[in-house]
């Protein structure tokens, strides 16, 4: 496990920002699958201006990369919730349309905290037990009960490559990174809080979407792993921009100085945030980069005041 380098205090937000990151789906794109223009010409501006951008979401990395190499970015990729921190590859990909299941080839891994073995074998029982369709990823790979019922609701989001496997439950043999269980929309939110009380101390579950309830290795989160990065690179929590919409975004909007939520994010996250954003299709983000970030620092201290909502 890396350590823990998020502040004990609410980080103050100090500037100039100085790394950018931000959740994908929901908040970097809609459902659409596409980076709004003006968004994508934001965070290349301040790529170019020497921010560091990193994408941190619950995909695999290898699903990211579609989006890294749309915008260009060349900070590591936060995947799995935080579990998987993975380098960009050495030689950068020309960039392609983004479509369902898009991969992109992916660089060496920086850190991963996989869950126990008897741990996933438990969440995906529990997960069946609460009516919930589970599967397994583990770092790039995917495996999946071959008669599960749900493969098209989250394909979409991991693409069709995936292992099938007639007993999900004895497949599994050594640590594994995280559970994914899908279930009908709003189930994943009903179930997480008592899914936290029976795995404590043995897996920290969490919700990334609607319709899914994930499981990761205790203290893995976004927020940790973007603390991370950012000690990595010599840079205060102060001077960091994360933004989010879903629960399992909590955690980096809360560690950061500059927290921003989407419209969509739950209750906990938008009180939490410093910042609410406009939804994905008013690029919602493009306009707090480019106060925030993009602006002087003098003026994107003025910007904040004003853009506060907390």
């Amino acid at each position: 496990m890396i350590r823990d380098h998020r502040p004990v205090q609410a980080a103050v937000p100090r500037f100039p920002i100085a790394m950018i990151a931000l959740d994908i789906d929901g908040t970097l794109v809609g459902h659409d699958l596409q980076i709004p223009e003006r968004t994508a010409a934001a965070l290349r501006e301040a790529v170019q201006r020497g921010v560091r951008v990193s994408l941190a979401t619950g995909r695999m990395p290898s699903s990211a990369m579609a989006f890294v190499n749309q915008l260009g970015l060349r900070a590591p990729v936060i995947g799995h919730q935080g579990a998987v921190i993975r380098a960009m590859p050495r030689h950068r990909e020309i960039a392609r349309p983004v479509g369902p299941g898009s991969r992109g080839r992916v660089g060496h891994l920086l850190y991963h905290q996989p869950l126990a073995a008897d741990v996933v074998r438990d969440a995906v029982t529990w997960c069946r037990e609460h009516g919930m369709d589970p599967h397994i990823n583990d770092l790039e790979r995917m495996m999946i009960w071959a008669g599960d019922p749900s493969f098209a609701d989250y394909s979409t989001y991991v693409g069709r490559d995936a292992e099938l496997v007639p007993d999900l439950v004895a497949a599994i043999t050594r640590p594994m990174t995280k559970v994914i269980a899908v279930g009908e929309i709003g189930q994943p939110m009903a179930l997480v809080e008592e899914a936290r009380r029976v795995f404590a101390g043995r897996a920290d579950p969490t919700v990334s979407h609607p319709q899914f309830l994930e499981f990761v290795s205790p203290g893995v989160s976004k927020g940790r792993a973007v603390a991370w990065l950012a000690w990595r690179a010599g840079i205060s929590m102060g001077h960091v921009l994360t933004a989010g919409d879903a629960l399992n975004d909590f955690e980096m909007v809360t560690a950061a100085g500059h927290g921003i939520a989407m419209p969509t994010a739950p209750a906990a996250v938008r009180r939490a945030a410093r910042y609410h954003a406009d939804p994905v299709g008013e690029a919602g983000i493009a306009e707090l980069i480019e106060a925030l970030v993009l602006a002087s620092p003098v003026e994107a201290a003025r910007n904040a005041q004003r853009l506060a909502v907390r």
